[in-house]
């Protein structure tokens, strides 16, 4: 990822980065130390995730087993 993670204000997603060239979003969550790649994100899911007022409910649902 080129991009760097941007902390955010969730009580599951600790910080989120996204690349917008290779349409990766990358994902640190309050639990682990693993950064999660995420390939093909459009910019427009990566967006919807940004301005969620749940950014986890958004993840569960739009991002989470489907990239």
């Amino acid at each position: 990822m080129t991009g760097e993670l941007v902390p955010v204000n969730s009580s599951a997603i600790r910080a989120i980065g996204y690349d917008e060239y290779s349409r990766t979003l990358c994902v640190l969550f309050h639990t682990s130390s693993t950064i999660y790649d995420h390939p093909g994100v459009p910019p427009s899911v990566y967006h919807g995730l940004m301005s969620a007022s749940s950014k986890g409910a958004y993840y569960n649902q739009h991002i989470r087993g489907k990239f």
